[in-house]
């Protein structure tokens, strides 16, 4: 097949640091790539790959040397799917709804993976407004607040195995581990009160968005002078392997609803599991006395916490292995892609170059 990505350009595909969902576009293309397919990559102009790549920035928005406005080089990169949109036989997009308005009115197949939270107000109206729109959820609890979008299916994220190895045992150094952002859903302060508890080391890692410095500084940072709480920034992917592998568990406290949980897959890897709060996904991934243990409350985790050692490492790993691996992931989407190219009567309407068109008026009004 002939196959479009569409990755955002906030950061490289794949990520140097912190960036689920890139690091899930790259997984993806990467292994259609390896599989035969002709795959072209839209994405910033420092990212890596293996595919045809197509570049309308040079360097991904976040690490840019200069301020840039997402909107305006989203739709730049926008306009150049369109102007290749014949080549392809589908083009799989990954950033959110800002097409939606333009691609009801091609006829070359689509879907989106819709990667991030869909229980606000305003997502309502998206779906009311595009309920033609072709989507795929990363789990099944995603779909929970937006029950009339065109749903084609659910394909959780996968991750390749080789790329985290199996720890059978963890640091005799003994710690937990936090890895994601420094924001009040993901639960940092919960994995402080656990680790203190209990008086093991946390070692956390994680990126602070603009929008929660305040809340770094308030909140967390206080707490790093404990001799307990060690706050190491961002790592890459080398470093996440180490950190994950030596951790007795990954402490997963979330208080919103997870649509994936990627690092919850990335620890399993390394046969070290998860203390994971219950909301969102978290059912889904994980499982119960296998691959760690599912709790409701800081005094659940605390005590889940305390038992993590009756967790058989290698069963964690292989429970990763049979479920959420990148050949698993891949194979989800060439059945949705295989599902959508089906033979269908085209609906003629306006050219793609009136679209096109109109979309750089308005990037040049911008």
């Amino acid at each position: 097949m002939r196959i479009a990505q569409v990755a955002p350009l906030i950061e490289t595909v794949p990520p140097k640091t912190y960036g689920g969902t890139e690091r899930v576009v790259h997984y993806l293309t990467e292994e259609l790539v390896s599989q035969g397919h002709d795959v072209t990559l839209f994405a910033s102009g420092d990212s890596l790959t293996n595919a045809d790549h197509v570049a309308v920035v040079n360097e991904s928005l976040r690490c840019s040397s200069v301020p840039r406005d997402p909107f305006i080089w989203h739709q730049r990169q926008l306009m150049e799917v369109l102007r290749m949109a014949d080549k392809f036989d589908i083009i799989h997009f990954h950033t959110d709804f800002s097409h939606f308005s333009v691609m009801r009115y091609l006829d070359t197949p689509h879907v989106t993976t819709l990667h991030g939270r869909l229980d606000l107000p305003d997502y309502q109206v998206v779906f009311e407004q595009f309920p033609d729109m072709p989507v795929v959820s990363i789990s099944d609890s995603q779909r929970a607040q937006i029950r009339n979008a065109n749903w084609v299916g659910t394909v959780y994220n996968g991750t390749p195995g080789e790329n985290y190895d199996y720890q059978p045992a963890p640091n005799p150094n003994e710690y937990f581990a936090f890895l994601g952002r420094f924001s009040p859903e993901k639960g940092p302060e919960r994995a402080i009160e656990i680790a203190k508890r209990l008086g093991v080391k946390l070692k956390m890692a994680a990126k602070i968005d603009k929008v929660d410095e305040p809340y770094f500084s308030e909140r967390i940072q206080p707490h790093l002078d404990h001799p307990l709480i060690e706050y190491i920034g961002e790592v890459n992917e080398s470093g996440k392997n180490k950190l994950l592998g030596g951790a007795k568990a990954l402490l997963f406290p979330i208080d919103w609803p997870e649509p994936f949980g990627l690092v919850m897959t990335e620890s399993m890897a390394c046969g070290t599991p998860v203390v994971a709060f219950r909301n969102g996904s978290v059912d889904e991934v994980m499982k119960h006395g296998v691959s760690g243990y599912v709790v409701e409350s800081v005094d659940e985790a605390v005590e889940a916490a305390r038992n993590i050692d009756k967790i058989n490492r290698r069963a964690c790993r292989i429970y990763f292995q049979n479920r959420f691996s990148v050949e698993s992931m891949t194979k989800g989407y060439v059945g949705v892609y295989e599902q959508l190219i089906k033979p269908q009567e085209s609906i003629r309407m306006p050219s793609r170059n009136a679209i096109v068109k109109t979309i750089e008026t308005a990037v040049s009004a911008g």
